[in-house]
């Protein structure tokens, strides 16, 4: 794997959706919308939860922040998308990609992380019911996300570094709407397979890790609610999970199928599609996945519209 100087002066072209989607005008409105909705939804919630007294709890607090890692998500990326289908020359400097690269998948291990968390304050608030408040104070949520947010910056960052070190002298045209790890190190005319396995390895223990630790969590969820014995009491417990393991379930199926699988397999525009799935509808529709579903959520927001109505009335 050799490592150039060289590389600062390239100039990535960014092909995005070409032939998927219709027009630029009519796709980059279609995007505009979908970011519109997904910040909107998304700052809802963390308004919702940081003023309302009664979601003062560690769930809402998770959800906040995970609120604004969604929002963060398609910050990243899709900006700089629309640019490109209202652009002529659709290009992106070494060192934005670069950082998009970073930023994106700083926020993804970050996502990873906190939905661990969430799954684990589900098992607790349902299967140790007793200590929960005990166990889950305001200092150690903090630290918990604080966690999970050093741990997005840090567990990616020396794998970028290596990407912004590879000389790439071939073809600059970057096969997505955004600079992800596969298109980019595909247009580097050196041995990157040392940094492939170290990517891979990495994917492994934060995917594969954090997913284990939801899977553990919600099959003792499972087992305990079913001996719980009325079936009120069944249908509020799995309600209270629900929200959260559909959104996992449609996150943690799309990125194990890009990052945590030979790169052999790999194909860029069957990649480009399924990275709309982790990187904008996920986010966009985590915040109808957690309000629609939660009766909490829905009468705090009602209480602020009505509110902010009588405010401005």
């Amino acid at each position: 794997m050799e490592f150039t100087n060289l590389t600062y002066e390239v100039e990535f072209r960014i092909l995005g959706f070409s032939g998927l989607m219709a027009t630029p005008i009519l796709s980059f409105f279609i995007i505009l919308i979908i970011y519109i909705f997904n910040v909107v939804g998304n700052s809802l919630i963390i308004v919702v939860t940081n003023m309302d007294t009664s979601l003062y709890k560690p769930m809402y607090f998770f959800l906040g922040n995970l609120s604004l890692v969604d929002m963060s998500f398609t910050t990243v990326t899709l900006p700089k998308t629309m640019e490109i289908f209202l652009s002529a020359k659709k290009t992106i400097c070494f060192a934005c990609c670069i950082m998009q690269m970073y930023f994106f998948l700083s926020v993804g291990v970050t996502e990873s992380f906190l939905l661990a968390l969430m799954s684990y304050d589900r098992y607790l608030a349902i299967c140790n019911a007793l200590q929960y408040t005990r166990i889950m104070t305001n200092r150690v949520c903090i630290f918990m996300v604080l966690g999970c947010w050093i741990s997005g910056l840090f567990s990616i960052l020396l794998p970028v570094i290596f990407i912004s070190r590879l000389p790439f002298c071939k073809s600059h045209d970057i096969n997505h709407f955004f600079c992800d790890l596969s298109p980019v190190i595909q247009l580097s005319c050196s041995n990157t397979k040392i940094l492939e396995i170290f990517i891979f390895l990495t994917a492994i223990i934060v995917i594969l890790g954090t997913f284990s630790v939801i899977v553990l969590s919600y099959f003792k969820i499972v087992i305990s609610i079913l001996r719980i014995s009325t079936s009120t009491g069944k249908k509020k417990a799995f309600s209270t999970c629900a929200s959260h393991l559909i959104a996992v379930l449609i996150y943690y199926g799309t990125i194990i199928f890009m990052y945590v699988r030979p790169k052999s397999k790999s194909n860029l525009d069957l990649d480009k599609q399924t990275s709309v799935f982790y990187s904008i509808i996920t986010p966009t529709l985590n915040p109808l996945i957690y309000t629609l579903r939660n009766n909490e959520m829905k009468r705090s927001i009602r209480k602020l519209l009505k509110k902010n109505s009588v405010f401005f009335s």
